[in-house]
């Protein structure tokens, strides 16, 4: 049964009927992981938070520079040189002191996630690391939990889940084949504009918010493509690969 006080500070969601009460409990009962809390990871773990998410893992290596203030909303001037998890653990609690946070301020190693990922009820890829991302894969379906996976290029955006607990399910090596892969340019080398990363986290999390209250996913098993620049979506519907040597695997 929710409490007095999350009655009234989550009044406005739980009046919706997707949510209501019951929908709320479900929510606090979650555990997600969020692996990066860069330009993606900032609205993403804000608008968990906030909705009441009841346990967040905050993964990511690094610390705050003076470069990321520019679209990494979590953090301020005065939190440069500090770690990335430990920041954004403060910055959350103070946002909604009632959920559970859990800082963890290094990479995600596969053994690591492999010890982590079947605690979880959801992963979030927030990352713009393409071996991560892979290996974020892989662990997810090894683990049969499902995954939100984003990215943001320039003013170009990509968005697509997979839920390993279900049917036959795609998956990211599916679309983008490991051995197909070039070097990929990530923010520091190619350029991002903050609010498209905005909108793409935004997305990104209310996809973890419907997936936990059991709604279908816009995302789910759809590429969803966003154009910044002329605020065009689009959407590609994804096929497995029979030659995925991840599914091969898992199999």
């Amino acid at each position: 049964m929710l409490s007095r006080k999350e009655l009234q500070r989550y009044s406005r969601q739980i009046m919706l009927p997707q949510v209501g009460e019951e929908g709320q409990q479900k929510l606090s009962a979650a555990k997600v992981m969020i692996v990066g809390l860069g330009g993606l990871g900032s609205p993403v773990a804000l608008y968990l938070a906030a909705a009441g998410v009841g346990e967040l893992h905050l993964v990511d290596g690094d610390r705050v520079d003076i470069s990321n203030l520019q679209r990494q909303v979590l953090y301020k001037t005065n939190h440069r040189d500090k770690p990335k998890a430990q920041v954004a653990a403060q910055q959350l609690a103070a946002a909604n002191p009632e959920i559970r946070l859990q800082a963890h301020p290094h990479m995600a190693e596969e053994s690591w996630l492999q010890d982590m990922v079947p605690e979880m009820d959801l992963v979030l890829d927030c990352t713009d690391n393409l071996e991560i991302r892979h290996t974020i894969n892989r662990v997810c379906r090894d683990a049969e939990r499902p995954v939100i996976m984003a990215s943001v290029r320039g003013f170009s955006g990509q968005l697509v889940s997979f839920d390993f607990s279900s049917a036959p399910s795609p998956c990211y090596s599916c679309l983008f084949p490991p051995r197909d892969q070039q070097e990929v340019q990530n923010c520091s080398t190619a350029g991002v504009i903050g609010p498209a990363l905005g909108i793409i986290g935004s997305m990104q999390a209310l996809e973890a918010i419907k997936l936990l209250l059991g709604l279908p996913l816009a995302s789910l098993g759809k590429l969803q493509l966003f154009e910044a620049e002329t605020l065009e979506l689009r959407s590609l519907q994804l096929q497995r690969d029979n030659g995925c040597p991840v599914c091969a695997s898992s199999e």
